[in-house]
């Protein structure tokens, strides 16, 4: 097993209050972006865990993330006869399902994100605390 080392660029924790949720953390995204002093690149956000993911989508309408939640639980049920031994298969499937990382392009030392736009830590085996990484990388 490879164990996790923690990358040079930014890192943050974010705490989860319930067992699925999706947690807006475009502002700590950005201000990693800003504290690496790069004009134009790419913004990596990876997350380190298996029950855990990251994406980007709507962040006008709160019932998005609802909408999102209450579809990846009607895809992928929570109690479906799994046999994994910690009981959270489900969270496992819905990260894979997601994605552990996302990339944002860096403009003007900037986030260019849609009018409509966020990057959301989507929780699914929580709550707990989680680590997101961040690289800025120049293009």
């Amino acid at each position: 097993m490879v164990m996790a080392r923690r990358p040079r660029s930014g890192v943050f924790t974010v705490t989860s209050h319930a067992r699925e949720e999706m947690v807006d953390i475009t502002e700590r995204v950005a201000g990693c972006v800003r504290e690496a002093g790069i004009g134009d690149g790419v913004c990596t956000v990876f997350v380190p865990h298996t029950t855990a993911a990251v994406t980007i989508n709507e962040n006008a309408d709160p019932a998005v993330a609802h909408d999102m939640l209450s579809a990846l639980a009607a895809l992928v049920p929570r109690d479906r006869g799994y046999t994994h031994a910690e009981g959270n298969s489900d969270a496992h499937l819905k990260a894979s399902l997601i994605g552990n990382s996302t990339a944002v392009l860096v403009e003007d030392g900037r986030l260019m994100l849609g009018v409509w736009q966020a990057v959301y830590l989507c929780e699914f085996d929580g709550p707990r605390h989680r680590e997101v990484w961040v690289r800025v990388a120049r293009s």
